[in-house]
């Protein structure tokens, strides 16, 4: 990478002691594994719109659509100074460029789904929300990755976040050259295997955005190619569209495999598609014919190589 990737994350979950209770939530994957390939940059909105450590714990209250920030046993109102704050904050993390922020699950500022909001009346939970914080950073970002600790504990969707970043980064790129059809032209070639694999219908339109891309304003085709990059990425890959893509590239090497060679690939990817081996297997078969023929077109497709493979993201089942 020619420049960090740069990863907004709640501070508590770097081994920051901010939480309530004075402790922090370090996650090791976050910090140990992903953290050699990624600038974090921290924010703990408790902590930096001043409230104290320890602190009294504070809830969600009322309209999960516009709900308040009220302190659990003394019932102070904070949400005038926390959404005050969170502006100037989206403010500041705009000049970080940010891939991707990873929040805090359940928290009333950072908690991304599902986040308990309460009946001012009853006490009781209602139809959960949005933390004040997550909801102004996906307002103010919305083509920006975004997800939460305990989700990405899911292999399925800790690919998918991680292949989000690294293909975003990708993109930011391009962005900082001057923008002609060609440059365009040249990035999509290179991710068009992988923007298959997570939804050919968005695939068969981006085609056709960049085909018909000298009719437009070059600022308009970028910022109609971002979102449906962005839209296509948010869609997880699976068993099936991964087939279909390692067949598409066995097409590429008909002259060359031998009979046998073919049928040991088809075999492969049968017995992945049906679950019993990760995509890592298929896939290592078909960079060894890569490197073997020299095959150019494939090598330079992402889907090979999307992110480190020391992160061994393509290793579940």
């Amino acid at each position: 990478m020619s420049s960090p990737i740069k990863i907004g994350i709640s501070a508590c979950l770097i081994g920051d002691k901010v939480r309530w209770n004075g402790q922090h939530k370090k996650d090791r994957f976050l910090v140990h594994t992903l953290g050699q390939y990624v600038d974090f940059i921290p924010v703990c909105p408790e902590v930096e719109c001043g409230l104290g450590v320890p602190r009294e714990t504070m809830r969600l209250v009322g309209d999960p659509d516009h709900p308040r920030l009220i302190t659990s046993k003394t019932r102070v109102d904070h949400t005038a100074r926390m959404k005050s704050w969170a502006r100037e904050r989206v403010n500041l993390l705009e000049q970080e460029d940010l891939c991707g922020f990873v929040f805090k699950k359940n928290s009333p500022s950072s908690g991304l789904w599902r986040v308990k909001v309460f009946n001012e009346k009853t006490g009781q939970p209602g139809r959960p929300g949005r933390g004040i914080f997550a909801r102004a950073f996906t307002d103010r970002f919305p083509l920006v990755p975004v997800e939460e600790e305990g989700r990405l504990n899911d292999p399925k969707l800790r690919e998918n976040f991680i292949e989000q970043i690294f293909t975003l980064q990708r993109w930011r790129r391009v962005l900082k050259e001057r923008k002609t059809v060609g440059r365009l032209v040249e990035f999509h070639t290179r991710q068009k295997l992988l923007i298959l694999s997570h939804s050919p219908k968005i695939y068969k339109e981006m085609g056709r955005l960049v085909a018909a891309g000298r009719k437009y304003r070059p600022k308009e085709v970028y910022g109609r190619y971002e979102a449906l990059l962005v839209g296509a990425l948010r869609l997880k890959s699976t068993p099936s569209k991964n087939s279909n893509v390692l067949q598409h590239i066995l097409g590429y090497f008909k002259k060359q495999l031998t009979s046998g060679e073919k049928r040991e690939m088809l075999e492969l990817i049968d017995t992945y598609r049906k679950g019993h081996v990760p995509l890592i297997v298929p896939i290592t078969l078909v960079n060894h014919y890569v490197r073997k023929y020299q095959q150019p077109y494939l090598m330079r497709q992402y889907y090979l190589n999307p992110h480190p493979v020391h992160l061994q993201l393509r290793n579940h089942v």
